[in-house]
């Protein structure tokens, strides 16, 4: 079965039960092999079978759960249609597309108008797609994004409950005033009355102001409340509804229960106060319902401005894209659309504009600031053949670029795809919450019901006052705070790793990470520069030193490994001629055979060359006198003749003993996994003052290395170049890929460095660890509230108004507390005072010795 994902903006979601009963719905869905649904986000990730079910079938099913999904429209100006056969050819190409929900296509006008999910298509998939089918779209630049309707329709809610609040507040504060009023001024009748019952006095009250008291002002209450349990709890009563339909209940539930019951019982109250029937009661609760509605309204309109305020990383890594780019035509500069830019384009890019797409430079020089990316702080220096990132800033000179990757392929849309990726899925820790969360209305509700009977029974109170009791068990219940507590902290944690060049692939690799125990950290290109340089030539056995260089460079010459490309490096900037192999073998990591000149060549390490049965008479001394300086020795070996030693070194990258020092302070046992020899590893380790390492060890072996670090009880990071590394990677508990922007695999790990820093390890980490500090700190808020406070409503300890408020402002701390992530110091946070890519072309000069 072939299945495609599909990402759903879910609306109408008013807790974390109704994420689930969306979740549940789809999961209920022909063709559907999994949903997870995001409270946070307002998402629901769908894995389903197109042969089965299509998207609309998808979206009808969330409409009949009572829920809406988002949905966004463009309009294409569509050129070349001749004829109805036009049209349908259209509206087929078009529909081809992801995501598309209806296309109507106007032969008189000339017009597509296309229906579909934000997010899932961009316009210029459309434009292709038109193209593709043999016709033209007029080219617009000011193109409403897709984010841009998300935040619109996020902002639609936020203004809609303002409207709700200032409504409710409008009729809920004279309301409360003058029922405090009318309880003052009964007070003092009540006084005076009972002064005129004792014959002290003769009461003064007239049968109007009595009148006025017990049914006037009541009226005057069911008039103010009215107006508030219609207007502003319409969306509660709705709410409740829907679940009841779906054969469930949520936080809407517990609202509607509680406010209508204080509502109802009032209009009987009243009824029967007009009718003159005592029975029912003489106190009216018209204030309590409508404070209960206006406080809870008011907690979602700051919920739902802080919840947005969760998501602003992400949207402000959307805002880096620039909407234009200035393409060099024939000559000539000419604006078109960021989304009509395709691989291959040449674009100019003058001193700070933004980089439009990822590409390459092949005219001028500049520096670039890409901290918005990486991380790093200081500008990286770009010249002709020199990689650049979309949406990083040209600061100086003048750049010509040619576009390597558009659209979904550039290096923001990745970030941008794996933050999102993160922030939609769910953590481990979460499904304590959801499981909670499951039961927790219908057990608050048999809490009411109980409390309700309880004082009724056993208290002796009466009807009314245990009423009172119950709604405010029903207001005080909160399983919002439950729902948000884990996926805010996430949303607000994933983002600001984005915005310090660290991108987590999903929740649960950022929840692994502060359990990590110790680091496995690859040798080169992570701890060193990956950069190696021939520091030493060393002939052997009559030799000429040039002759040695000249040749094991052409034998290198048909070899990837860093260290052959070092040496081939090492001839020409000496000024030989590198020739070609005329034949070539290698044996990957251990060493290489050639054909040079006739010649026949064989180079590798100093234990390949020994199981080559190669005797080295006595040069022993020379090689470990290389290796004692934490060189690579290189061994050649010319028609079956040692002919010299070559000395590479690797040197430790700024930052490496800073980052290792920093993991064991944390608590963290470094080790460093090398192919080197021992004492070349041993002086590597010093220098970077690590204290345990494992050398030796092959590429195809460092994932046994990384399950013998495994096999000590200890959870592991493996911490790569994303690529090489990718078996060690994924045996490892975390896999910590680290590069240098566009040259990473951001797959083939759980959590990718932009920057080659080693100290944005040391970051990663620090911030797992706060951000689960934060979730712990939300859960153990959302349980201890309900633990406590439910208990403490049933005791009759809590009036339904302080409970609605109290119920508001739970959800709004945990989305705050959440929010102080951001501005959370995390260690090492500070940029590296250096620049990586710059420094990393800095090489040792050789030395050359008889």
């Amino acid at each position: 079965m072939t299945t495609q994902q599909i990402d759903l903006p879910i609306t109408g979601m008013t807790c974390a039960n109704c994420a689930r009963t969306v979740e549940r719905t789809l999961s209920k869905t022909d063709g559907v092999g999994e949903a997870a649904v995001n409270y946070a986000t307002e998402r629901a990730t769908v894995s389903y079978d197109p042969a089965t079910t299509d998207v609309s079938a998808l979206i009808e099913r969330v409409s009949k759960a009572g829920y809406g999904v988002a949905q966004a429209s463009i309009e294409l100006p569509i050129t070349g249609m001749t004829c109805a056969s036009c049209v349908r050819n259209v509206e087929r190409a078009i529909n081809k597309q992801s995501g598309i929900l209806s296309v109507n296509v106007n032969l008189a006008t000339e017009k597509a108008t296309v229906t579909y999910l934000p997010g899932s298509v961009r316009r210029s998939d459309l434009v292709a797609a038109v193209e593709k089918a043999g016709y033209g779209v007029l080219d617009l630049t000011n193109v409403e994004a897709p984010e841009d309707v998300e935040r619109a329709a996020r902002q639609a809610e936020i203004d809609r409950q303002k409207r709700l609040v200032l409504t409710g507040a409008a009729f809920t504060l004279p309301l409360f005033l003058i029922s405090m009023a009318r309880d003052v001024v009964m007070a003092s009748v009540a006084g005076v009355t009972m002064e005129g019952m004792s014959g002290m006095a003769t009461s003064t009250v007239s049968p109007a102001l009595q009148w006025l008291l017990w049914a006037g002002w009541p009226f005057v209450f069911f008039l103010l409340a009215t107006p508030v349990q219609i207007i502003v709890g319409k969306q509660y009563m709705v709410g409740a509804y829907k679940a009841a339909r779906n054969r469930t209940t949520n936080m809407d539930t517990l609202i509607a229960m509680g406010s209508l019951a204080a509502y109802i019982y009032s209009i009987a109250v009243l009824i029967g106060i007009l009718l003159g029937i005592s029975s029912i009661g003489d106190h009216v609760y018209f204030e309590t319902s409508a404070v209960i509605l206006t406080l809870i309204t008011l907690g979602k309109l700051l919920e739902a401005r802080a919840k947005g305020r969760t998501s602003e990383a992400i949207k402000a890594l959307m805002g880096l894209a620039p909407k234009t780019a200035t393409l060099l035509r024939d000559g000539e500069e000419v604006q078109i659309a960021i989304d009509s830019v395709i691989a291959g384009d040449v674009l100019v890019v003058k001193p700070g504009e933004r980089i439009p797409v990822d590409g390459v430079v092949i005219e001028g020089r500049s520096a670039v600031d890409e901290s918005m990316l990486t991380g790093e702080s200081l500008p990286v220096n770009k010249q002709t053949g020199s990689e650049v990132i979309g949406a990083t800033v040209n600061k100086q000179g003048r750049l010509v670029v040619e576009a390597t990757k558009v659209g979904a392929q550039t290096a923001l849309a990745q970030i941008i795809r794996l933050v999102e990726q993160a922030q939609g899925s769910k953590a481990p820790i979460q499904r304590v919450a959801d499981q909670v969360s499951g039961v927790f209305v219908p057990v608050v509700i048999t809490l009411a019901a109980l409390t309700f009977l309880g004082w009724l029974v056993i208290g002796q109170v009466g009807f009314t006052q245990a009423m009172v009791h119950a709604v405010a068990v029903l207001v005080i219940a909160c399983p919002c705070a439950l729902g948000l507590a884990t996926p805010t902290a996430i949303m607000v944690g994933t983002g600001k790793g984005a915005a310090m060049g660290i991108l987590f692939k999903n929740s649960e690799s950022l929840e692994n990470a502060h359990r990590l125990q110790a680091i496995a950290l690859d040798k080169t290109g992570t701890i060193t520069r990956g950069e190696p340089s021939v520091t030493d030539v060393i002939p052997l056995n009559g030799t000429a030193a040039d002759d040695l260089l000249r040749l094991a460079a052409s034998a290198e010459r048909g070899s990837e490994h860093p260290l052959g490309q070092a040496v081939v490096q090492a001839a020409q900037v000496a000024g030989h001629s590198v020739g070609q192999p005329e034949a070539f073998e290698s044996e990957s990591g251990r060493g290489i055979r050639a054909t040079v000149e006739g010649k026949q060549i064989v180079i590798g390490s100093p234990a390949y060359i020994g199981e080559q049965g190669i005797a080295l008479n006595g040069h022993q001394e020379r090689i470990e006198a290389i290796q004692a300086q934490g060189r690579t020795a290189v061994v050649v070996i010319i028609d079956g003749e040692a002919a010299g030693v070559l000395g590479i070194a690797d040197t430790i990258k700024e930052g490496s003993r800073e980052a290792v020092a920093a993991l064991q302070a944390q608590g963290l046992d470094v080790v460093m996994i090398t192919g080197d020899n021992r004492l070349t590893a041993q002086a590597i380790a010093d220098e970077a003052g690590i204290k345990r390492f494992l050398a030796d060890v092959l590429p195809g072996q460092k994932a046994d290395a990384v399950k013998q670090l495994q096999a000590e009880s200890k959870r592991v990071a493996m911490v790569g170049d994303g690529i090489n590394d990718a078996p060690a990677l994924a045996q490892a508990d975390v896999g910590i890929a680290i590069g240098t922007g566009t040259d990473i695999a951001m797959e083939a790990s759980d959590l990718t460095l932009m920057s080659g820093d080693l100290r944005g390890v040391v970051r990663a980490i620090s911030l797992s660890k706060a951000t689960m500090r934060t979730i712990y700190q939300n859960l153990f808020w959302a349980f201890i509230y309900n633990i406590i406070l439910i208990p403490v409503a049933m005791l009759g300890l809590l009036v339904p108004m302080l409970a609605a408020g109290a119920m508001a402002f739970s959800s709004v701390f945990v989305v705050s507390n959440s929010l102080r992530l951001r501005g959370a110091t995390i260690s090492m946070l500070k940029d590296a005072p250096h620049n990586p890519i710059q420094s990393s072309t800095a090489t040792t000069p050789i030395k050359a010795a008889q």
